[in-house]
């Protein structure tokens, strides 16, 4: 397994989790929850973003 679909894989997870925390945030009108889960969307793009290049990377060598 390369190391950028390992990256993807790990910002899909931090994307699912920030949308089921800011869903919850939303829910309950707990705003700590709702920006804790837009930090964790933008964390999760992030790395799939570097999967990406990584990814990039290795293809043009």
């Amino acid at each position: 397994m390369s190391d950028g679909f390992k990256d993807k894989v790990k910002g899909a997870a931090d994307k699912a989790k920030g949308e089921a925390k800011e869903a919850y945030g939303k829910a309950t009108d707990d705003k700590k929850k709702q920006v804790e889960g837009k930090v964790d969307k933008a964390k999760g793009d992030a790395k799939e973003k570097i999967g990406e290049l990584k990814d990039k990377l290795n293809q043009d060598k």
